[in-house]
């Protein structure tokens, strides 16, 4: 058997595995849902159709407007916290023998989106606290 071979089978049954534990992962939220609508009580009163705000009786309506600037920065803070998830294996994959100059590259390619990201943002007075 040649060499491209094995690794590609081996590349394969990794990803089947990763798919293994995804429909595990899938059962499992499953069964626990289904359980859980299996063995409690149903028992509807009007108190428990009330919208409860911490112990206290609602006034006025369910509808709250919400400042979106507040969600653009959620976005904002989750977009630089995936950058530094893939920043750290790429810190380990650098120094192995073989792979500096090409993951340096691809580095350098994803930090260059990330930077037009932030710098649309900047445009945009997205950054800006007002």
């Amino acid at each position: 058997m040649s060499q491209p071979t094995v690794l590609a089978s081996d590349y394969f049954q990794s990803y089947a595995v990763v798919g293994l534990l995804a429909v595990v992962g899938a059962l499992f939220v499953a069964v626990a849902f289904g359980a859980g609508r299996l063995l409690r009580p149903v028992v509807p009163t009007p108190e428990k159709l009330l919208t409860y705000e911490c112990g206290v009786d609602p006034v006025g309506e369910g509808w709250a407007h919400t400042q979106v600037r507040y969600y653009v920065y959620a976005f904002l803070y989750v977009i630089f916290a995936v950058d530094s998830i893939f920043l750290f294996p790429w810190a380990t994959v650098f120094a192995a023998p073989g792979y500096g100059a090409t993951t340096l590259v691809e580095m350098f390619i994803f930090l260059g989106f990330l930077a037009v990201g932030l710098l649309y943002a900047w445009k945009k007075g997205v950054l800006e606290w007002t």
